[in-house]
């Protein structure tokens, strides 16, 4: 007999997708039969499996250790060990984890042996013990391209995963870019088009008309800063994400003339050129910069209000300063 106690991050979870975790080698059905015939219980009864797991409920396996290793495959084995960098946090509690994601690292892996900001969060908040016996990962709730700086947020709870991923899907709160432009603008607008993914070659296009298989895209922007550099127009702008499709804010900004700075897929070759010789730019000067938490229904109420903020890499910050956009930054309404 194997006994499991749930702990605090593996709470609010259904029972039977505990189980699939655990052993995840094994059919679904298998788990439904074992339960019927209470190998499985929960609380020292029989359990049909979607019962919301609570921190200190106990689960006990009648099964036979080489059962229970058959169906966990090698998910133990196949955990990665990655070095423990420093993250910059920007805020924390016993829900959540708000990072300043660095340029050059990923959101989340993209293959098999990539390791990212999950398996670093991973290793921040879990000790190696903790990370063979739970089931339960951290995850982020929202992912940034590689090159892309600024906040990811990520559930330290099976319960602050869903509430921050329902967040998002269902745009419960609002998402601020800054980024730098070639061209001038003036005036802040809100952008509507069409976006289609090259699944192939990973780039997208933007039109402003119903494209096939397009999702709908909506971007609104506002003037943060304007500077004339070496005889070319460039302003900083604040980019609010009313949807959130990959690349949409490269790929809408090119679309309407608007290249961002050091883009190496969707912006300008010479102006690409010129700031990686002058300030040794060699990705977009993009950053998330700002989240707002609102109401709703399923997050606790000390959230209401919320305001996260991560400051511009060091990097992006000089280039600003070299090129005649005043720091600090200040919101005009």
């Amino acid at each position: 007999m194997k006994l499991l106690v749930i702990t605090p991050q593996e709470a609010g979870q259904r029972f039977d997708r505990f189980l699939e975790k655990y052993m995840n080698q094994a059919p679904k059905s298998f788990f439904y039969k074992m339960m019927r015939k209470k190998n499985i219980t929960l609380n020292g009864k029989k359990a049909e499996g979607k019962e919301r797991l609570a921190a200190g409920d106990e689960i006990r396996l009648f099964l036979a250790d080489e059962t229970i290793e058959k169906f966990q495959g090698n998910r133990k084995g196949q955990e990665e060990v990655v070095s423990l960098v420093k993250l910059d946090i920007v805020f924390e509690d016993e829900n959540v984890l708000v990072v300043n994601k660095p340029q050059g690292m990923l959101s989340q892996k993209a293959q098999k042996f990539d390791v990212s900001l999950a398996e670093y969060i991973t290793e921040y908040l879990m000790t190696p013990r903790e990370q063979e016996e739970s089931v339960f990962r951290p995850g982020v709730c929202n992912r940034l391209d590689r090159n892309t700086t600024g906040l990811v947020v990520a559930g330290k709870t099976v319960a602050g995963l869903q509430c921050f991923n329902c967040l998002f899907k269902e745009r419960k709160l609002q998402k601020y870019y800054l980024c730098l432009v070639k061209g001038k603008l003036t005036e802040k607008a809100e952008i509507h088009g069409y976006l289609v993914k090259d699944e192939e070659h990973n780039t997208v296009t933007v039109s402003a008309v119903q494209a096939e298989g397009g999702a709908e895209i909506v971007t609104a922007y506002a003037p943060f800063g304007h500077t004339v550099w070496k005889g070319q127009d460039y302003t900083l702008l604040k980019v609010h994400l009313i949807t959130g499709k990959p690349h949409q804010i490269r790929a809408h900004l090119k679309s309407i003339g608007y290249p961002i700075v050091g883009d190496t897929k969707y912006g300008e070759k010479r102006i690409g050129y010129l700031f990686k010789r002058e300030f040794d730019v060699r990705y977009q000067l993009l950053h998330a910069w700002k989240i707002c938490l609102n109401k709703a229904a399923y997050l606790p109420e000390k959230y209401y209000g919320t305001i996260w903020t991560a400051p511009l890499p060091e990097q992006f910050q000089k280039v600003l300063k070299a090129i005649g956009i005043r720091l600090p930054l200040e919101e005009k309404e």
